[in-house]
């Protein structure tokens, strides 16, 4: 993505009235279990509503929905401690945890002078997204678990075996 689409897209994002299903905005939050479980949710809402894509947006005021910069370098975290998978590169330990395997982009650039990050998120194809064995859902603008929206649920399936 050139910085010119990355430019326009969060100014696009930004214009929405609120988050929805399929857009999150964060500050500095790189809880990388918090990250999994919205990718999750994000990827399993855009195939609920048809979306092309899902989005975390990192940088952005959720309230007023300002660019207000961000300290999250998503390519520069490291998770894990000792063992074999100590200091994972968060793009490697998100998709491991992800199920299936789906496309997570990582964009970064300026915007407005201050750095922003994008995930883009591909929607849910085969079957619910699942992060660690749980499968989760936006509901309006908050990330639940999927199992607790048996309507939703059962939707989602019904979408993707077409």
């Amino acid at each position: 993505m050139t910085p010119d689409e990355l430019q326009c897209l969060v100014k696009n994002l930004c214009s929405l009235d609120q988050e929805t299903e399929c857009v999150e905005f964060k500050c500095n939050n790189e809880n990388h279990e918090e990250i999994g479980e919205y990718i999750s949710a994000l990827s399993n809402s855009a195939a609920l509503h048809s979306k092309e894509k899902g989005f975390i947006v990192w940088g952005i005021d959720d309230t007023t929905h300002s660019v207000v910069g961000t300290k999250f370098l998503p390519k520069k975290k490291k998770i894990g401690g000792p063992g074999k998978n100590s200091n994972q590169e968060l793009e490697s330990w998100l998709l491991n945890h992800l199920e299936p395997r789906i496309e997570v982009r990582f964009h970064e650039g300026l915007v407005d002078g201050l750095h922003v990050v994008v995930f883009e998120i591909q929607p849910a194809f085969s079957h619910p997204v699942r992060f660690k064995n749980n499968a989760f859902i936006r509901v309006g603008t908050y990330k639940k678990k999927l199992n607790e929206y048996p309507e939703k649920e059962r939707l989602l399936w019904e979408l993707l075996k077409t």
